[in-house]
């Protein structure tokens, strides 16, 4: 049996097998959190990367965003060889994945559409080559605008199946610019059945008419199914004062999520980093937040 996360260290933590780290997460009730962070921008602090910056302050998985796996490009991580992902892991000492966005052209959108790399889309290219880069999750989600509805992420779970073996995260934390519902019961069954490992919703607070009893159906329906659930707080909420923060992780954990995602509206493309220890002593209290920010990733 593995040790929970919020116990483990990073030697333990990188040593596990991808149902080892969902079985890990399990165990921690509902104190893991996952920053979101920009690779390519310019970082907060500009010599070190936003992974860096984002675990000091708590973070227990890394969540690239706007990264095209064919041609990665991650400010300030310096001179490396082979997988971007193995020089992090030096860094960090924690888990990193990517999204990849499951683009469909014949959404039905409410916004002008954006176009992305197609290194950074979910297809058969890029699912092959995070397994080959060695990632540790991968998020099927849309960032605003991309056109990502929830069949495509269903067709793409199942896609994954065959290509990639790490932890599959799936789900929308806003509209994606898609005129659909965010979180529904019957995508959610859809996901779990189609080989999903965390089912993705919106936080509490982000997502008008997403209200605490939206949230523990869906959690009740992921858990039975033998999900785990991550909400996110991918609306620029992450950039409001520390107690709006305090509020929504707090509800969150109520209503029963394994992680709690914060996203990267902060400066330099990561969470303002005292929303992020905050998140963290809500949901986890002082002793268990000084153990992850102290805990030397050489151990």
């Amino acid at each position: 049996m593995v040790k929970r996360f919020i116990s483990a260290n990073t030697s333990e933590i990188l040593a596990m097998s991808a149902q080892e780290l969902k079985q890990s997460i399990k165990a921690s009730d509902g104190r893991v959190i996952l920053s979101e962070n920009v690779a390519p921008r310019e970082s907060f602090i500009g010599d070190i990367t936003n992974s860096e910056i984002a675990r000091a302050f708590g973070a227990d998985l890394i969540l690239l965003n706007g990264i095209d796996v064919l041609k990665p490009e991650i400010f300030a991580i310096g001179e490396y060889e082979g997988s971007f992902v193995t020089r992090l892991h030096e860094l960090v000492g924690r888990p990193i994945g990517v999204n990849l966005e499951p683009v469909d052209t014949s959404a039905d959108m409410v916004e002008e559409r954006e176009e992305i790399a197609v290194g950074r889309q979910a297809n058969v290219e890029t699912l092959k080559e995070i397994e080959k880069l060695g990632l540790d999750f991968v998020c099927f989600t849309g960032n605003p605008g991309t056109g990502v509805t929830n069949s495509a992420i269903v067709e793409t779970v199942k896609n994954a199946k065959e290509y990639y073996s790490g932890l599959i995260i799936a789900g929308k934390m806003h509209s994606a610019g898609v005129d659909e519902a965010v979180a529904d019961l019957d995508v959610i069954k859809e996901l779990i059945d189609a080989g999903a490992d965390v089912i993705l919703t919106p936080s509490i607070g982000t997502v008008p008419g997403f209200d605490k009893e939206d949230l523990k159906e869906a959690v009740k329906l992921a858990h039975k199914e033998g999900a785990l659930v991550m909400t996110a707080i991918g609306t620029s909420q992450e950039s409001s004062d520390a107690d709006t923060v305090k509020q929504m992780a707090v509800q969150n954990k109520i209503c029963g999520v394994d992680i709690q995602h914060i996203g990267d509206a902060g400066y330099g493309g990561v969470a303002p980093v005292e929303n992020i220890f905050a998140m963290s002593k809500a949901i986890r209290g002082q002793r268990h937040t000084v153990s992850m920010v102290s805990r030397s990733i050489n151990r």
